[in-house]
């Protein structure tokens, strides 16, 4: 870990943290939520020791990354502008994406917006997010999950900022990092974040030094700026409206655990394995569901997604 370097980069009018490994090819990690760079520790040093040079910031909001407050200044056009500033700093021309939640939906965009820029695709967890014109995503979950459900309870701000200070930051992460309940997340205001578990023995992929370091940074920032990625859904949607029924047109593979609660989410399976994913990905060439495996699969299965991601990328050297 001491071998990663550590920089600084103006893009996008924001200052963003990078941290990166090795030479050769360029893998860029992009994180999701409640995450930071370090959630790609192992990846970084697997795949820069094969030869890789492998990059990780703290996107917009988070860790050592600026964090403005508006949920305005959170949109795909500025998450992915972000990056693209970040590639055109350090003078890269092409990279392999890789991404996991959030992270995700940036890469998808990314592909979108700037499909010149990327040789291939590697994503978990969250597939392709294909954009309905006749509503607002936010709506749409409102009506099917109703008011409780947690992208929906992190919509007013300050208020589940306010659920997340009843605990300290090490034992909220746990929380959030131990979910592994293929049912919806669900927070009512009476209960809220009192029903997760608090059992260290459903992490044993988290070692005291990882969680300290995760909750050092959230100390630090806060949650604000990542919450503000959902709560700037409805504003992505208004802006990427002429993408409506685009494809996205890169190599790509998916990996999502058979005990992710996407995987569970209404609608999410039959678009996977039913057509509606290759349809609108159609040059996608490989889609594995882990057995066992929960949300945060980067961290579960190191050494399994190094090698998913190494052997699907080497094909495009």
């Amino acid at each position: 870990m001491e071998k990663i370097e550590h920089t600084i980069v103006s893009t996008n009018g924001i200052k963003m943290h990078v941290a990166s490994i090795g030479a050769g090819p360029v893998i860029l990690f992009i994180h999701g939520f409640p995450e930071l760079w370090y959630s790609w520790r192992h990846q970084l040093l697997s795949l820069s020791s094969r030869g890789y040079r492998c990059i990780a910031p703290d996107l917009r909001g988070y860790g050592d990354t600026d964090a403005p407050p508006s949920p305005s200044s959170y949109s795909m056009p500025h998450l992915v502008g972000d990056l693209v500033g970040l590639l055109d700093d350090q003078g890269i021309e092409q990279v392999f994406l890789v991404g996991h939640d959030w992270g995700a939906s940036v890469a998808w965009w990314f592909c979108l917006f700037r499909p010149d820029r990327v040789k291939a695709l590697v994503n978990l967890s969250v597939p392709f997010p294909r954009r309905n014109p006749k509503f607002k995503p936010m709506d749409g979950l409102r009506a099917v999950l109703g008011d409780d459900f947690y992208m929906c309870r992190f919509q007013e701000p300050g208020e589940i900022e306010e659920e997340f200070a009843q605990f300290d930051t090490a034992t909220l992460l746990r929380k959030l990092y131990a979910l592994r309940d293929t049912q919806p997340l669900f927070l009512p205001k009476q209960v809220g974040l009192k029903s997760l578990p608090h059992d260290s023995s459903l992490t044993p992929w988290l070692s005291k030094e990882d969680i300290d370091y995760f909750a050092s940074k959230y100390n630090q920032k806060g949650f604000n700026g990542g919450l503000n990625y959902y709560r700037a859904y409805n504003i992505s949607w208004e802006l990427t409206g002429p993408w409506t029924g685009v494809q996205v047109k890169i190599p790509t593979k998916f990996v999502i655990g058979d005990l992710d609660l996407v995987y569970y989410m209404p609608g999410v399976k039959d678009y996977i394995h039913g057509g509606g994913f290759k349809k609108d990905v159609p040059f996608l060439e490989d889609v594995v569901v882990m057995e066992g495996v929960a949300h945060f699969i980067q961290q579960e299965k190191p050494e399994e997604i190094s090698d998913h991601i190494y052997n699907f990328i080497k094909t495009f050297l």
